[in-house]
């Protein structure tokens, strides 16, 4: 990207807070725009409140020498805050906007409304985590630049931004928002119009299941808590879970889902058809150098020594590495 394109960040929450710092971050102009109509003193106050906010992010970034101090000034100075009767006018200047209001379908509906009268060209983006971009879509003039980006929270934090596009959005929009997205270090991935994305999706399979442990009594918070964070996260933070089902082996997911289906029991454990389909094909996994990825042009031997060095890596960082003994 050459010109930097101009951004807003519709909705001045914690959300929009997040997107603008991102951008300004990454050497964007952005407008940090609020949609709600306040008196001129609240006005003044929430303005305050938000900057101060992106100011303490950044200050505890400094504070851990991620960021140098001299460069917070430039950065705050790129967060344009627009209260809402200047809304519209920074809306109608904006290449991209993404609409961060709450996730209320009434809150929603007229904003995106106003949004898309406001700036019949720019490419927009919910950030909603809850509602699917075809129940949003109609509040657009123009949908094909329309979109879901869910960010994850702290967004100034966290790299992933789940796109979901629309069977009307153009392949154009969806490119060049993704484009955006990886100019200011995002990974974006994209999925399909499904309810909880992907993160949300598993992440609620994961909360209930682990709410369930402690109701039977399998083991304490504290105990679920320190196996997440010293087997489970560790694990999935260096390898995703499909690539670690081709890793051991479809087989073994196979196997353990139908004992934990029959043995607790719930269906909730029974493995999905794909597994035993892959199963009678052969495609088991890495072993068999098919599985839900291809390893046959693959050098499986180098694959293997480099995911298992980032993942010494990793738990040395977190102090998490045995020492030998003397």
């Amino acid at each position: 990207m050459s010109a930097l394109p101009r951004i807003v960040a519709a909705g001045a929450g914690r959300m929009g807070q997040g997107i603008a710092q991102v951008f300004a971050y990454a050497g964007y102009e952005v407008s940090l725009v609020d949609l709600k109509t306040r008196p001129d003193a609240q006005t003044a106050l929430f303005a305050k409140t938000a900057l101060a906010q992106i100011e303490k992010n950044l200050r505890f970034l400094a504070s851990l020498d991620v960021l140098p101090d001299d460069k917070i000034p430039p950065i705050m100075a790129r967060i344009h805050f627009q209260a809402e009767p200047e809304a519209d006018q920074a809306l109608s200047q904006a290449d991209f906007i993404f609409e961060g209001v709450p996730e209320v379908l009434e809150i929603k509906e007229p904003a995106l409304e106003r949004i898309s009268q406001a700036n019949e060209q720019a490419v927009i983006a919910s950030t909603t985590s809850t509602m699917v971009v075809t129940q949003l879509a109609d509040f657009v003039n123009n949908p094909a630049r329309f979109l879901n980006a869910h960010w994850l929270n702290p967004a100034y934090l966290i790299p992933l931004v789940e796109v979901s596009p629309g069977p009307a959005t153009a392949r154009e929009s969806t490119a060049s928002l993704m484009t955006l997205l990886k100019h200011v270090g995002k990974r974006p991935v994209r999925c399909a119009a499904r309810p909880g994305y992907i993160v949300p999706r598993l992440q609620a399979a994961a909360m209930n299941e682990a709410v369930r442990m402690v109701e039977e009594g399998v083991a304490s918070p504290a105990e679920i808590d320190e196996a997440v964070r010293v087997g489970f996260g560790v694990r999935y933070a260096t390898m995703g879970l499909i690539e670690f089902i081709d890793w051991g082996g479809v087989d073994i997911l196979y196997y353990a889902s139908n004992y934990l289906k029959d043995a607790l029991p719930d269906r909730r454990f029974e493995p999905p058809p794909v597994i035993a389909e892959m199963m009678e094909d052969g495609r088991r996994g890495m072993r068999e150098g098919q599985g839900f990825y291809d390893y046959r042009e693959m050098d499986v031997a180098v694959y293997q020594h480099d995911m298992l060095a980032r993942f010494v890596r990793l738990l040395s960082h977190m102090e998490l590495l045995a020492a030998p003994a003397d």
